[in-house]
């Protein structure tokens, strides 16, 4: 549970009177959280966002229908659900829900069934930690399989597309509140420059997923090339910190950011992944050595066979030159000879038939000499 007290304070970064709350959770053990203190400024101007963690819940089993649950719980807490407003789901419960429970023992193998591509893999004294991609895109640890808060003996896989069953979830729950509420679907998901972990967005249905800001300027009129803002990230992992992960409060309400809500469900999450060229950390480090070394000694081997295959053509064109040559050459000589062989022949003939036989061997020989000048 949550509890705060409000009072009236000077806000220097606003330089205007706000009102401060100051908030502290209530863990499950009984131990209170570090207070934290909050202040809205009354300046209508200056933006400001609400989080409120969903109590009450209970265990999600198989079956459970999502929408009865989230609906008690904010009618138990008096949340009434406004336009705009955005439902936190952790994925965990989407997975119960549906069905998405295996064997502890199967863990491995159902990390191997789940996984795309292995990214990295690294030892540890607890074991083998694997960096995969699995079927939705996403590069994480084991799958995203995982043991915790899940009865003992189980694991849990992902849903198998968590952007249709943050569609079905909001098209249920806008019909039950009345009201244009957004749902994102969150799993924990490890950073590639970071240390620790933060809660991202792999499901979406009526919210913005990426706010795009190439184009614009900033406040001094310098133009904005790459900015884009992953919004439903960064509502994700603000959800997490009312959230918690061993609080037993699976969902969470973001108010405050309607701008980011739409009536068109299909705003999937996936699309906040990067694939291909984008993908600028596809391996680590060892594996992207291998995989380089592996197309490096394969480039090798096609450069040698290439020039292999050159250097063959080059000797059947030489041969085949050869032969033209040795053809030729002989062809001539048979043309010479024939020559020699009319001359002897009108050389006998004598004057009587010395025109006839003369035109004949001419003939020939012309003939000869005529087939061989056609050959190349």
């Amino acid at each position: 549970m949550c509890t705060a007290s409000t009072s009236s304070a000077s806000s220097t970064w606003a330089s205007t009177a706000s009102t401060c709350t100051t908030w502290a959770a209530t863990r499950p053990n009984g131990s209170r959280s570090s207070a934290a203190t909050f202040c809205r400024s009354s300046r209508a101007d200056v933006p400001e966002i609400h989080v409120y963690a969903l109590e009450g819940m209970g265990e999600v089993a198989a079956g459970d229908a999502l929408d009865d649950l989230i609906v008690d719980a904010l009618e138990a807490q008096g949340i009434i659900a406004h336009d705009g407003d955005i439902l936190v789901v952790t994925s965990k419960i989407v997975s119960k829900s549906e069905g998405r429970s295996v064997s502890a023992d199967d863990r491995e193998d159902a990390i191997t069934a789940e996984t795309v591509r292995v990214v990295a893999t690294r030892a540890h004294p607890g074991g083998v930690t694997r960096i995969v991609e699995n079927h939705l895109g996403i590069v994480q640890a084991a799958a995203g399989v995982d043991a915790s808060n899940t009865p003992a003996g189980t694991v849990l896989l992902l849903p198998v597309d968590p952007d249709a069953s943050a569609r079905r979830l909001a098209s249920q729950l806008r019909e039950r509140l009345g009201a244009r509420v957004g749902i994102l679907i969150s799993d924990t998901l490890g950073r590639a420059w970071r240390e620790g972990q933060v809660d991202a967005a792999i499901g979406s249905a009526g919210v913005q997923v990426v706010d795009d800001l190439r184009g614009g300027t900033d406040t001094f009129g310098q133009l904005l090339q790459v900015t884009q803002i992953a919004v439903a990230d960064e509502i994700a992992s603000a959800a997490d910190l009312v959230k918690g992960k061993a609080s037993g409060m699976p969902v969470a309400l973001v108010r405050g950011l309607a701008a980011f809500v739409g009536e068109n469900l299909d705003t999937p999450a996936r699309a906040l992944t990067r694939t291909g060229p984008t993908d600028m950390f596809r391996l680590g480090s060892d594996e992207a050595h291998a995989e380089g070394f592996a197309a490096g000694r394969a480039a090798a081997e096609a450069e040698r066979a290439a020039e292999a295959e050159r250097a063959a053509k080059a000797e059947r064109a030489a041969e085949a030159e050869r032969a033209a040559k040795a053809e030729r050459a002989a062809e001539a000589e048979g043309a010479a000879e024939a020559e020699r062989a009319a001359e002897a022949e009108r050389a006998a003939a004598g004057p009587a038939d010395g025109y006839a036989r003369g035109y004949d061997a001419g003939y020939a020989a012309g003939h000869a000499a005529g087939r061989a000048a056609e050959r190349p």
